[in-house]
């Protein structure tokens, strides 16, 4: 019996996740898997997002369990990456997503990881998807440009009408984003040039955000940290709602209390940190970014945020992916050729 079940574990994943890409069709029956969503305003939405999403594994440096497609398999609507140049480069068009260095996490090119939102984003016509990359090296805007085009994903991107940028009340619905074909919305934190390269915006002349590498694990603090001195009237906000331990005199993600800092409700929870930031600003954040994405309840406290009923369940695919993925897969596959040895 165990001889006969060893292959069609290991077959599994495969023979039920191989189903080719569904080709896109329109629709406006919901936008990110809600109908009220498609005439929301993209401004007044709340989006749980995936801080430093292509940083993936067990390691100390390492931010998220999922890969990208099952990150955004899961709900996930906001990314942000880091990005460096690799060392010993003078390319300044290769640009990597990395961790604090290309030297300590390397998470691939600049254009592999854009390709991974393209390939979902083509997969999944109703959806819109922000991306939010940071400039560590202070590279030009241009070579973050050149990473759209080479995916083909320029043409995706959101590109306000409006000259000099839009008002907080004069951001399109997902619908609009949707019906326009611009379902990616794509910011920089340093860099940005909307007239040398208009389709990525300045996440400064939109967003604050709050105070980031917290080790207090109640996350209290919802002051402005970046723009320093900002009025925050008219400006969407960050909450940098991700949690630190100090080992040695280095902070790295804090995986162990993930689920409590992940959960909707309680101490140091997102929907604890969010009403602070809400009784301070008068209004929900529209960005929490956290670690570890399938710890907790992110995707329950987005509902929340958002006033919505739970956020349809990923598909069978998915679900399988993830298990592919998962120590426990590797794990049924071991034990099974022990048990048949």
């Amino acid at each position: 019996m165990l001889s006969h079940l060893l292959p069609l574990i290991t077959s599994l994943p495969l023979t039920l996740s191989s189903p080719t890409t569904p080709t896109p069709t329109p629709t406006t029956t919901t936008c990110n898997g809600h109908p009220s969503y498609c005439n929301t305003p993209y401004s007044n939405l709340t989006f749980l997002a995936s801080h430093d999403a292509p940083f993936i594994g067990p390691l100390p440096q390492q931010n998220q369990n999922l890969a990208i497609p099952d990150q955004l398999d899961l709900g996930i609507r906001f990314l942000q990456a880091q990005t460096h140049f690799p060392p010993a480069t003078d390319d300044k068009d290769s640009l990597h997503v990395c961790h604090t260095s290309c030297i300590l996490e390397d998470g691939g090119s600049l254009e592999e990881f854009l390709g991974e939102v393209k390939s979902w984003l083509d997969g999944h016509p109703d959806e819109v998807v922000t991306v939010l990359l940071t400039n560590g090296d202070n590279a030009p805007v241009e070579s973050f440009g050149k990473g759209f085009e080479k995916v083909g994903l320029d043409g995706y991107a959101f590109v306000p009408e409006k000259a000099g940028g839009l008002e907080i009340d004069e951001w399109p619905s997902l619908g609009g984003l949707i019906e326009r074909g611009k379902r990616l919305v794509v910011f920089l934190d340093y860099g940005a040039n909307t007239t040398s390269t208009p389709h990525i915006l300045d996440e400064f002349a939109y967003f604050f955000e709050t105070p980031f590498d917290v080790t207090n694990g109640s996350i209290p603090d919802c002051s402005i940290d970046r723009p320093p001195g900002v009025n925050p009237d008219g400006r969407m906000y960050i909450v940098n709602h991700f949690l630190d331990v100090d080992i040695l005199g280095v902070l790295v993600p804090d995986r162990a209390h993930a689920a409590r800092t992940n959960a909707v409700t309680g101490d140091g929870s997102i929907g604890a940190q969010s009403d602070s930031c809400q009784s301070l600003y008068g209004r929900k954040p529209n960005v929490v970014l956290v670690d570890f994405v399938d710890k907790g309840e992110v995707m329950e406290a987005q509902d929340a945020l958002n006033g919505v009923s739970a956020s349809p369940l990923p598909n069978s695919g998915s679900l399988l992916s993830r298990f592919k993925n998962s120590w426990l897969y590797v794990y049924c596959v071991f034990l099974i050729i022990y048990l048949q040895d």
